[in-house]
């Protein structure tokens, strides 16, 4: 971790230097540093890739990453996650974000309002130094090291803010029913004043009230006064002046009635009471939605067992997961869930994977198999060999991929993060207009209904459902995206793919299956059980990815493998063996020509019309007669198909970029029925043919030829099957090797920016319609005054809406 000292004597730093490759990088980078005004000792070690100097002010360390990136050295920031408590609203955000970029050293800064986090890239900064300047700005922040932390906290914080909302419920309960009772039952207030004199009942308001803000409502005034104070109010700022000014008028009125004219002398302490009420239940309800919008990714953290039955010194023992290391042996039981990844070594069975791929169907495995941590066994006991644990598996690097989507911004927060800005400034100053207007234009008595206004525009006013409208829908979404086997590794790659206009893909391993395999088999004068036997014979312990082929045919149909004699390789022919007394050949054309031996006429013809199915023609002859073709391709994944039309339906152009030949690509772009195939691409041209396209190419692939082509693409998605290179350079991907995952990831990135734009039109128009409303509008034209106490159940309801409109992104199927 980058770390500055905080010494007076001298200042310390460090920052990680990527590309150092000899000594001479490193006399380089140690130049560039030493030219930078403010630093001194620059020091750079080539084995640990770090670079430490000391500096006479933190400012410098932004000059020493800009100088180390300018002599081809960029420093690699260092990344911290924080637990912010505390924010409630967009403009909470905001504040986080301002306090963060502040700092020399952060690069960039997102706070996530839906999360609960920050995630700061930074160099030369402690995570205690961020959370720091966060607590400075009146919030609790801490480093979040725990990968559950996050999703625990609002578990936490719901049953907090239950215990403090039924705390408040029941101290209100007499008041309102005090105030508001004789609304409902007539002769109930003539019939409670007859036993409490109105004076002492407004004392035991006035108690019940104070006990309510000093108790449950203590956490509105803990952060909102203080940013009131600091010149930066936000939402609980609001709550704090509206509850504050109606306990404040009602107070005057119970002690010092003297100071208001008659007319004006009401109690409002109810207002005060059901304010803080209304707004914890609406938090907790909040809370418990935003736990329910986190159960996806705490669903997949919490699916490994904490134990296992290991080998160890001769007999199985049961361990604790944390105590498993890569190279042990686990027997795993029927019916059990696989501890830790590992590869099978003894026994077969079936394996459901769905909570990885979203695929129903179990997987079939075998020794050599793969295994992954969290999968549920079948009804065969397996051994395996264990490779990864803890952090390494692949469900942690699912769980960290979910989370970093979930803590990115999209491009359309920019737009809510500039109006929040100003958005409670603007408030109060409506605010103070209501009551100026009310004082000046209101007949007598004017002053109850101006405080009134002034209240209600504070409380109705709500940017929580603006700040969570964004963040609330992408966790929803990654989280469901992650169940149905899609992880977009990043955030803004939803709003990217459902923008998109046409799809490419890589053809090999992508729209087929990566691996040849006989497709047909012509014979002439032979049965066709007996020349897969020959071909076998010939082919066994070749090592030709067409022998392959074919050893595989031959095991499916059930022929042993003949013993063969006198093998003879080929090369770039075939091969030829004796067997069973005959004189056996297998290879192409050229081999037949060799050989002296006359091509069948049906036989060649068919091979000849294969050219155009994209397949490759392998020639069978016994004893000097053309006998037997066989007919072998990478053959078409059975969901290609049907993921072409669905991308078609959904209106978007389809491509086939293959780096094979024009041929082979156009066999396969006419059987899907795709809109272009486009042959003979190299690695470099293929992200030029993708350009050509125009905006919203999406590009799919799976080999390490494709990784700059996906990173080049607007969005590159790659099948998690594939190579590591390219599984890095994609935004999206796929846990499972189906092309029909793409139109689905397509449709999910629609649903989550449709449910976006519907919760921004409720927040920006929930706001526009109602402020005006509490202002009193309405109030010239017959219309009712809104009371402080509806005004607080819509802005609490506000929220709670946005947050479970994002929740029926859970049942996007």
């Amino acid at each position: 971790m980058d770390d500055i000292s905080n010494s007076k004597a001298s200042r310390e730093a460090e920052l990680t230097v990527t590309g150092l490759s000899c000594a001479s990088c490193v006399g380089r980078a140690e130049r560039a540093l030493a030219a930078v005004e403010g630093i001194t000792d620059p020091q750079v070690n080539l084995a640990t890739g770090r670079a430490t100097m000391r500096l006479q002010s933190p400012a410098s360390l932004r000059s020493a990453s800009e100088a180390l990136s300018k002599a081809g050295y960029p420093a690699a920031p260092s990344v911290t996650s924080l637990r912010v408590d505390g924010m409630n609203c967009a403009s909470c955000v905001g504040r986080v974000e301002r306090a963060l970029t502040a700092l020399d050293g952060v690069e960039r800064a997102e706070v996530n309002l839906a999360t609960g986090t920050a995630t700061v890239s930074h160099f030369g900064l402690t995570p205690d130094a961020l959370a720091d300047a966060v607590s400075g700005t009146g919030y609790d922040a801490r480093p979040d090291h725990g990968q559950d932390a996050g999703h625990m906290h609002h578990d936490d914080e719901a049953g907090d803010l239950r215990r403090a909302f039924l705390t408040a419920a029941a101290l209100t309960l007499p008041v309102f029913i005090a105030e508001m009772g004789g609304h409902v039952i007539p002769g109930f207030h003539e019939a409670l004043l007859s036993l409490i004199p109105m004076r002492m009942l407004w004392m035991l308001e006035f108690a019940l009230t104070a006990i309510i803000l000093a108790g449950p409502g203590r956490i509105f005034y803990r952060h909102g006064a203080p940013a009131l104070l600091r010149g930066a109010p936000e939402m609980n700022s609001l709550v704090v002046l509206g509850a504050t000014a109606a306990f404040l008028y009602s107070t005057v009125t119970t002690f010092a009635p003297a100071l208001l004219p008659d007319s004006a002398r009401h109690v409002y302490f109810e207002s005060a009471a059901v304010i803080v009420t209304l707004i914890l239940l609406g938090r907790w309800l909040e809370a418990r939605a935003k736990g329910e919008a986190s159960q996806a990714i705490r669903r997949l953290m919490y699916l490994t067992p904490d134990t296992a039955f290991v080998e160890r010194n001769g007999e199985t023992v049961e361990l604790a997961v944390e105590k498993i290391v890569p190279g042990d042996i686990i027997r795993l039981r029927p019916g059990e869930r696989v501890a830790v990844d590992g590869e099978v070594l003894e026994g077969t069975g079936s394996v459901d994977e769905s909570m990885l791929t979203g695929e129903p169907l179990p997987a079939e495995k075998a020794a050599g198999d793969p295994l992954t941590g969290g999968t549920v066994n079948g009804n065969a006991a397996l051994r395996y060999r264990v490779t990864a644990t803890g952090s390494e598996t692949r469900l942690a690097s699912i769980v960290r991929l979910v989370e970093q989507a979930q803590a990115g911004k999209l491009p359309v927060q920019a737009l809510v993060d500039r109006i929040t800005m100003v958005f409670v400034p603007i408030v109060i100053a409506l605010s103070v207009m209501a009551f100026a207007a009310w004082m000046i234009f209101a007949p007598e008595p004017a002053l109850a209904g101006a405080v009134v206004a002034a209240i209600s525009v504070l409380i109705i006013a709500c940017p929580c459902a603006m700040g969570l409208a964004v963040p609330v829908s992408i966790l929803v979404g990654t989280g469901r995206g992650a169940q149905l086997g899609i992880l977009f590794r990043r955030g803004d790659a939803l709003q990217r793919l459902a923008e998109a206009s046409s799809v490419a893909f890589d053809k090999t391993g992508t729209l087929t299956e990566g691996k040849p395999a006989v497709t047909a088999i012509e014979t002439a004068g032979l049965d066709r059980n007996e020349a897969l036997r020959l071909a076998a014979g010939v082919e066994a312990g070749s090592s030709h990815p067409l022998a392959h082929a074919i050893m595989a045919a031959a095991a499916q149909a059930g022929v042993d493998t003949p013993q063969a004699s006198g093998s003879e390789a080929m090369p770039g022919q075939g091969a030829m063996a004796r067997i069973d007394g005959k004189q056996v050949l297998i290879g192409n054309e050229a081999a037949l020509r060799n050989a002296g031996i006359t091509p069948e006429p049906d036989l060649a013809r068919r091979a000849a019309d294969s050219a155009h199915e994209a397949q490759t023609p392998v020639h069978l002859a016994v004893d000097g007669r053309h006998q037997a073709l066989f007919l072998i391709a990478d053959q078409i994944r059975p969901e290609s198909r049907d993921a072409v039309q669905s991308l078609r339906d959904l209106g978007l152009r389809t491509a086939l970029i293959s780096g094979d030949v024009q041929a082979a690509a156009d066999a396969v772009g006419d059987s899907l029925c795709i809109d272009e195939a486009i042959g003979g691409a190299t690695p470099e041209s293929k992200l030029s043919r993708l350009e050509q396209s125009g905006k919203g190419t999406v590009f799919v692939g799976d080999g390490i030829n494709d990784a700059p082509v996906l990173a080049g693409a607007d969005t590159g998605i790659a099948m998690g099957t594939g190579t590591d290179i390219a599984i890095e350079a994609a935004e999206v991907v796929l846990m499972r090797a189906d092309p029909g995952a793409v139109p689905t990831a397509i449709r999910l990135s629609r649903a989550v920016m449709r449910n976006i734009r519907q919760n921004l039109f409720w927040a920006f128009a929930y706001n526009a319609l109602l402020i005006p409303v509490a202002m009193g509008v309405l109030v010239p034209f017959g219309g009712p005054q809104l009371s402080p106490m509806l005004a607080a159940a819509a802005m609490a309801m506000s929220s709670v809406f946005v947050v479970t409109n994002a929740l029926r992104l859970r049942r996007f199927s």
